[in-house]
């Protein structure tokens, strides 16, 4: 009987797998390119990713569920320490961490400080990704593999470019190997089970952090009112509500005359109209919820 090298029902994969690492290493770059799809919004700011976004890689040997986490970080409001709550709970859950250490910064305090959590997770299997190759030397590459081996015992250490696809089927074969023999845990046409308004709200919220400066990144916080599919015409109407803490960042998102707001939507209506399938309009209200990082209450209203 000839091999056709295609994977028969015993031997399919499925389970979940989660990246680790400090804020800003490429955890949903990372994502969005195994998937192929956007799933997860970016930014050079630390903490962006405040949900476990599961994004869904389909593949012949097996499926790969992407929980995305925020950042592991020392906390320093309760909204901080809610995300790292939800780390540690997706942590418990998942078949296996990838710790994703950036190729062209030496490791450090707080890449050991989450080495060592992993300890708490015995029954996860660990798997190290260094990441950015194409923004670092050979040598800066190389010795970045050396210092990682001898962290643990790594099952594999993977080094890749999300932004350049540089060995993500190398990773994604390696992550799938790694998995319980499962049958097919989603449909093959789905790649996230985020929902559309949620997903929205993000894609609004990633326009806005673009060009903030400071700790305005970490006050941003946005909900959708309303959805609604014009009877008219081929146009969705959004209303949205842009959370920041104080009177000052009301003015700097908003900018002069509506300037940087008109900015940040038209950025966000620029993602989301291919999401939809159709033109948007949409209306961003900015209001203040004075300190909602710290207010349990307010935390609870915007979804934390």
């Amino acid at each position: 009987m000839t091999d056709t090298g295609t994977p028969g029902p015993d031997d399919f994969r499925a389970g979940f797998v989660t990246f680790v690492g400090r804020p800003n290493v490429g955890k949903s770059t990372l994502t969005n390119a195994l998937v192929g799809e956007k799933v997860a919004i970016t930014s050079p700011k630390p903490q962006t990713t405040r949900q476990t976004i599961r994004g869904i890689v389909h593949d012949p040997a097996g499926q790969l569920i992407l929980v995305d986490t925020p950042g592991v970080h020392r906390p320093r409001t309760l909204l901080g320490e809610r995300l790292n709550s939800l780390v540690q709970s997706t942590l418990g859950e998942v078949d296996v961490i990838g710790f994703c250490l950036p190729a062209d910064e030496k490791l450090g305090p707080g890449d050991r400080f989450i080495n060592e959590q992993l300890d708490q997770y015995p029954k996860a299997k660990k798997v190290a990704i260094v990441t950015k190759i194409d923004s670092a030397s050979k040598q800066q590459v190389g010795e970045q593999l050396l210092a990682i081996s001898e962290l643990r015992d790594w099952e594999t250490v993977v080094p890749v470019s999300a932004t350049s696809r540089i060995q993500l089927d190398v990773l994604t074969s390696e992550l799938i190997r790694l998995l319980p023999r499962s049958e097919r845990l989603y449909p093959d046409d789905q790649y996230t089970d985020e929902g559309i308004e949620s997903r929205v709200a993000e894609l609004i919220r990633e326009a806005a952090l673009e060009g903030v400066r400071d700790e305005l990144p970490h006050s941003i916080a946005v909900t959708i009112d309303d959805m609604r599919q014009r009877e008219d015409k081929e146009l969705v109407e959004i209303y949205a509500n842009l959370f920041v803490e104080r009177d000052s960042q009301k003015g700097i998102i908003i900018g002069p005359k509506g300037s940087r707001l008109g900015e940040v939507g038209a950025r966000a209506r620029a993602e989301i109209e291919p999401l939809l399938g159709s033109q948007v309009y949409l209306n961003i209200r900015v209001k203040v919820a004075k300190d909602w990082q710290r207010d349990p209450k307010l935390l609870g209203r915007l979804g934390f």
